[in-house]
């Protein structure tokens, strides 16, 4: 969102399941508009934590990091969005405005866990890689410029890496596709259609702030957009792309004039409407991340947005709910699969008996 300095690698995807933070033993895949893990189509909401890495630099406040992790996870809550960058200072990522360090970019993926003994780019916990935070590029609204970056730094980033699934970090704004679907036609100079199109990426993003977008409009009209913005991207990614589609993005801010808390749940049920309807048939929309999620004793990083799970409200109620209804859908197809394995594996030992008779010249 736009609180967020633009970020050159911008941002990690992580997965933590039911036994802590882990991705069981496999990396995060494509299958047509699916994400699969372990062969089993993924399907997951989460939450955006910016400051994890800031928190956990700190011993003093390194206990926010994980009570938010736990209270995600007991809210089922399966996918996090955190920032791997840093601007400015010793080894930084942007040295000065427009200037990176490559080695350092190479470092953030080649980097050895001192935990686990795991380099990032081997890490199955980490679930993608986010190229940078809501590109824009405005001096050019043609998208040329946008498209060559995108195709020159995905190719380079996975002839690093290439275990991890890739994403642009993009807002979901149409260039020349269709410009009009567009908050107030926005020329920004990317196209949620091209963009995603390039090879290297597997999956598309989709952020939704028509608090933001559409100020001045009334609170029907930015939901009306919002549902139209939601269904067709999901269609888009569906038809167009044919890759899964994950809503990295979403709220609705306190600060916003006649805010009620019914507003809110009014918004997350449009975004979370749309990705059940579509992920129940198996469709690209794989999961929502609202922004964003803080632990107790963080009014500092209050933007308006900020959702503190162990706070009582409808909110958190609905989060919980909808995280439900989608790790359901996961759960089906996890348990197709064993099944489908239990008869593979019971058609195998039938095979071999038959076939051990036949040798031992006791069939009948």
């Amino acid at each position: 969102m736009k609180h967020l300095v633009v970020m050159f690698f911008g941002a990690l995807l992580f997965i933590f399941q039911n036994r802590g933070v882990l991705a069981e033993d496999g990396f995060m895949k494509t299958r047509g508009v699916q994400l699969v893990l372990n062969g089993v189509p993924y399907y997951g909401h989460g939450f955006n934590a910016y400051w994890l890495m800031y928190m956990g630099t700190d011993p003093s406040e390194r206990v926010k990091v994980s009570s938010a992790l736990r209270e995600a996870k007991e809210h089922g809550l399966t996918i996090a969005r955190t920032w791997a960058f840093a601007d400015g200072g010793y080894r930084a990522l942007q040295t000065s405005p427009g200037s990176y360090d490559e080695r350092t970019f190479r470092t953030v993926l080649t980097r050895i866990n001192t935990l686990t003994g795991v380099a990032y780019k081997d890490e199955p916990t980490i679930m993608a890689w986010e190229l940078m935070n809501e590109p824009r590029c405005t001096s050019d609204p043609s998208g040329k410029t946008i498209q060559a970056w995108i195709t020159e730094m995905a190719s380079y980033l996975k002839s690093i890496d290439g275990n991890h699934l890739l994403e642009v970090g993009l807002e979901g704004f149409y260039g020349s596709s269709n410009p009009k679907k567009n908050p107030n036609n926005y020329p920004i100079g990317t196209d949620f259609i091209a963009n995603n199109q390039i090879p290297d990426i597997d999956f598309a993003t989709v952020h939704a702030y028509p608090d933001q977008w559409l100020t001045g409009s009334s609170y029907e009209d930015q939901v009306s957009f919002l549902n139209s913005w939601v269904s067709g991207h999901i269609q888009d990614a569906q038809n167009i792309l044919k890759k899964p589609v994950l809503f990295a993005e979403f709220g609705r801010s306190l600060k916003e004039s006649g805010y009620t808390t019914s507003q809110r749940d009014r918004m997350f049920t449009v975004v979370y409407l749309g990705i059940y309807s579509s992920a129940r048939g198996g469709g690209a929309a794989v999961g929502g991340l609202f922004w964003q999620l803080l632990a107790e004793g963080m009014n500092n990083f209050q933007d308006g947005y900020g959702v503190v799970l162990s706070e009582s409200s409808s909110t958190v109620g609905l989060i919980a709910e909808e995280s439900r209804k989608l790790n359901e859908i996961r759960k089906k197809y996890a348990r197709l699969r064993n099944i489908e394995k239990w008869k593979r594996a019971r058609e195998s030992r039938r095979d071999r008996f038959w076939s051990g008779n036949k040798a031992n010249g006791t069939e009948n």
